[in-house]
């Protein structure tokens, strides 16, 4: 039996819905962002531009870390926290889509059982599907939307898998690098270039056996960011420790996170690198359109079957056949 696909309300309905707090109605609209159906595109570009000028008041934070760092317990920690702090939350933590069967596990929420639970927090699990970086195509949108449903703070989680982390410093106010003492990730984290990009080093796991390790490593980590070159906006990246499973060392990741925000709006570099952002972002956009545009066109369907073919069997450059392809595209 064909399955039947879920009607759609009218923008109206979910512009209302989301400038109302309506989690239901958020929920419903990043899948709309989400979908690369022509009608969804067409509804969550309506919505879009409709909620506009009521974004731009939250806080966004980027978190990512080597694999084991513990990134969802400690988002559950801080999260706890900054809600403790009267704010509302919102989590869109991106899940790494299978290459073979795009399909994602989607268990953030079972990851963060207490934040999930709280009305005052919100969790978004998103796939990667193709995109770089452990980020989903629609990240940027979907925090749009989540800051016009009213929340002031927006975590975006990423796979931390080292893989074109731009991408996430490019959209968010703050960048946090998670990293575990006593694994051998020191100097790798250093070499890939990344400590480079935070604006704040978190060494966690910082208990029991483990809290001499962790000592040890924030003062390497330190000596190592004293060896880079001043940032843009002069600020100083702090390393600092905590223990999400006991929940210590929250109160002071907060709180250099609300001073970074304090000082970059002081100098104006924090509105200076909202606004690039936007200029990326309409780029990457332009990237996106294009790219789908140019697999959706019917003559290129139709003749791609047979270039890769070509190419599988080393009959043509792969070079030549994407020019062949791209000059069928342009000329149609």
């Amino acid at each position: 039996m064909k399955k039947r696909r879920k009607a759609r309300y009218s923008s109206e309905n979910y512009i209302q819905g989301i400038l109302q707090g309506d989690r239901v109605l958020l929920s419903q609209s990043i899948t709309l962002i989400e979908s690369r159906l022509e009608n969804d595109q067409i509804l969550a570009g309506e919505i879009l531009e409709a909620i506009l000028p009521h974004t731009g008041n939250s806080l966004r934070v980027g978190i990512t870390g080597v694999p084991g760092a513990g990134k969802s317990t400690f988002i559950e920690a801080l999260g706890k926290w900054i809600i403790d702090e009267n704010k509302k939350l919102a989590v869109l933590a991106v899940d790494p889509s299978s290459s073979r069967t795009k399909g994602s596990i989607m268990g953030d929420k079972t990851r963060m059982p207490e934040l999930s639970q709280d009305l005052r927090a919100y969790i978004r699990p998103s796939p990667t599907q193709s995109s770089l970086g452990g980020v989903a195509r629609r990240t940027r949108e979907a925090m749009l939307l989540c800051e016009a449903a009213g929340y002031e703070v927006i975590f975006v989680e990423t796979v931390g898998v080292g893989q074109s982390e731009t991408l996430v410093r490019g959209m968010v106010d703050f960048f946090l690098l998670l990293m575990l003492a006593g694994a051998g990730d020191e100097l790798q984290g250093i070499k890939k270039g990344i400590m480079e990009m935070a604006d704040a080093v978190v060494i966690n796991k910082a208990d029991g056996d483990n809290l001499h390790r962790a000592q040890v490593a924030r003062a390497e980590y330190e000596s190592a960011l004293h060896l880079f070159p001043s940032s843009e906006s002069g600020w100083q990246t702090p390393v600092l420790t905590c223990s999400a499973q006991e929940k210590s060392g929250m109160a002071e990741i907060w709180e250099v996170i609300l001073r970074y925000r304090r000082e970059m709006e002081k100098t104006g570099f924090f509105q200076k690198k909202r606004q690039e952002q936007q200029i990326n972002w309409m780029f990457d956009a332009i990237r996106q359109n294009l790219e789908l545009d140019f697999f959706k066109h019917p003559k290129v369907q139709a003749a791609l079957p047979e270039w890769e073919e070509q190419v599988r069997g080393g009959k043509v450059p792969p070079l030549s056949a994407a020019n062949s392809l791209l000059n069928m595209y342009k000329q149609s």
